[in-house]
């Protein structure tokens, strides 16, 4: 059976996956699935950088604004509504374009990762995350070292819910995630793919991310935060331990200044940045674009439109 086309478009927070996704899709005929862990949240929009109606150029967009902050989102939920959008786009006669950041949603689906060996086991991530409340996430981080040190660099210790999953999978099979993440990563995909990861010099993309953080100041993420507090949304929410979200209700319950909050996105950003360059070094089949050889991004965004013409064999 021939492999169907896809492409996947990914690097580090602030990169300009966006535009680039954009201008891809307008010359391939394709149109773009988010593969972002915090765009897919109706009324998170300053803190995610999400993309604008405006910016979109008429090219439909999939999993964004698909679900309320209350709701969970996983890499599983992922791998199940991409694969899904995938088949209505290839009905269509376009074709699929994955753009984000979040390096194991993209994963679950080029390789078809295999969920069904991490099943809930309720009582045990009670135990966890009654352990994380009791002690704290810096704790129960700890606790993944000991038995997965490779796992435990590649999360963060406030993304608790990875953690726990982490824990479990190892409970459950005596084995650990890492190394069935990296097994994931050998098994041979089911499609014709091209892999982009954008890449720029670390100072450029520091300051970068740093003026990204203060525009979402200057657009409200103050007042976005406080709005969905009032609606309900909460800190344990996964949604809410969002980068950028959990810093500033630090602030607005006290436990922090707005100014030190936003010095901590920026700083905890940088981090988070590095941390997927690890990850998409990592992954095999990958063409690294970095930005500065090129002279501009029109030479950048053709230079993809006649690698993809020429590997994928579109027109």
């Amino acid at each position: 059976m021939q492999k169907r086309p896809l492409i996947i478009l990914t690097g580090p927070t602030a990169a300009g996956k966006t535009a680039l996704s954009i201008g891809l899709a307008e010359a391939l005929n394709g149109e773009i699935i988010s593969a972002d862990s915090m765009q897919v949240y109706r009324h998170m929009d300053i803190g995610t950088a999400k993309i604008k109606p405006g910016q979109m150029k008429g090219i439909r967009h999939y999993l964004i604004d698909e679900l309320d902050p209350c709701e969970e989102f996983s890499a599983a939920v992922f791998k199940e509504r991409c694969q899904r959008y995938m088949e209505e786009i290839y009905s269509r006669g376009k074709v699929p374009i994955l753009a984000g950041g979040t390096g194991f949603y993209i994963q679950s689906v080029l390789y078809s990762v295999d969920f069904s060996a991490t099943e809930a086991d309720s009582s045990y991530r009670e135990e966890l995350a009654a352990f994380a409340e009791r002690m704290g996430n810096g704790a129960l981080h700890e606790r993944l070292a000991v038995v997965d040190r490779e796992a435990a660099e590649a999360i963060h210790p406030n993304n608790v819910k990875r953690v726990i999953r982490a824990l479990e999978y190892y409970k459950q099979t005596g084995r650990k995630i890492s190394e069935h993440n990296e097994e994931q990563r050998k098994k041979e995909s089911d499609y014709k793919f091209r892999y982009y990861v954008l890449s720029l010099p670390r100072e450029i993309l520091y300051e970068r991310i740093n003026r990204r953080v203060d525009l979402m100041k200057e657009e409200g993420l103050t007042q976005e935060v406080q709005g969905l507090l009032k609606m309900g949304c909460t800190r344990e929410m996964v949604s809410m331990q969002g980068l950028g979200y959990k810093e500033i209700i630090d602030a607005l319950e006290g436990r922090d200044t707005l100014e030190h909050a936003y010095e901590r996105i920026k700083q905890e950003t940088r981090h988070f940045a590095k941390r997927q360059f690890t990850w998409f070094r990592r992954e095999r089949d990958v063409t690294w674009l970095h930005k500065e050889l090129f002279s501009g991004e029109e030479e950048l965004l053709q230079y993809c439109i006649k690698d993809c013409r020429e590997y994928l064999g579109l027109n």
